[in-house]
């Protein structure tokens, strides 16, 4: 609806998780280069975590991108964590392309490492990742913790990738999950973007919209309603894009071509979102 009104090729804000409109920031990177490295060095488990809104899921589609294009690689995705542990194991044949249907845990289990010392031999990787982990019953997270036991004398042979909000850091805190704790070899943490952060978030996805392109630069958002969206959005990437894309409409309604404070402060308010307060001085 805008995209013309401001000479844009695209939403700049739109909340689909799309790597091609991935921006790096240095939190960001860290995790993808952990969860990269972990896959490729066969390091076993790997956990990220992050509060809502972070991109984590973003994350993980940059991951499968980067898998996808390596052809010694094969993966299970799952996004459903609440599962029992049986149907998780049926899941997670099924999307090895392994035959799971009226098996018991024993076949399932007998198949699944065949499979992974089949690929194992052939030096190639087979990677299990769990999106919405925090989900996971502490059966199920035993069940992965006995998954990672399939190895060789030198090698594990499959790559286990949990992605979750910080309730997963305290069920692997728990008592009863030490030993699957201790096996995480990297992990990365997810968190809010800064003031500089926001804005440089802002512009790289305008920039992705074709902002530059077309001669309208990042000049869409003053620099006082960039401010306006760090406070409301706490930094957060999906609320930024929230914000952003209604702050658009809205500047498109009142046929503006900058988006100002009071744009900003109007959608918020339609989402009912409180800006962050300042810390106050004591004198």
């Amino acid at each position: 609806m805008y995209k013309a009104y401001f000479h844009l090729t695209r939403n700049p804000f739109d909340l689909t998780p799309d790597p091609n409109c991935f921006v790096p920031t240095p939190k960001h990177n860290e995790a993808l280069a952990a969860l990269y490295y972990g896959v490729r060095r066969h390091k076993g488990f790997v956990v990220v975590t992050g509060e809502v809104g972070t991109g984590k899921t973003l994350l993980l589609r940059c991951l499968l991108r980067l898998l996808e294009n390596s052809k010694d690689i094969a993966y299970a995705y799952l996004f459903n964590s609440r599962l029992t542990p049986n149907d998780f194991l049926q899941y997670v044949l099924c999307d090895f392309g392994l035959p799971a249907s009226g098996k018991n845990k024993c076949d399932m289990l007998i198949d699944l490492s065949k499979f992974l010392l089949s690929r194992g031999s052939q030096q190639m990787t087979t990677v299990l990742i769990v999106d919405e982990a925090h989900d996971l019953s502490a059966d199920t997270l035993e069940e992965l913790r006995l998954l990672s036991n399939l190895e060789t004398t030198d090698d594990k042979l499959l790559q286990i990738i949990l992605v979750g909000q910080p309730e997963l850091d305290k069920k692997l805190d728990s008592n009863d999950l030490r030993q699957l704790k201790q096996r995480i070899a990297l992990r990365a943490q997810l968190g809010a973007l800064t003031q500089q952060q926001t804005q440089e978030y802002i512009e790289q996805r305008l920039r992705i919209a074709g902002a530059d392109q077309n001669g309208s630069g990042t000049s869409l958002f003053s620099p006082e309603a960039v401010a306006a969206v760090h406070d409301y959005s706490r930094g957060f990437p999906r609320l930024i894009n929230t914000i952003c894309e209604n702050a658009l409409i809205g500047a498109y309604a009142r046929q503006v071509r900058t988006v100002t404070p009071d744009i900003v402060e109007d959608v918020a308010n339609e989402f009912r979102l409180e800006p962050v307060l300042a810390p106050q001085v004591q004198v």
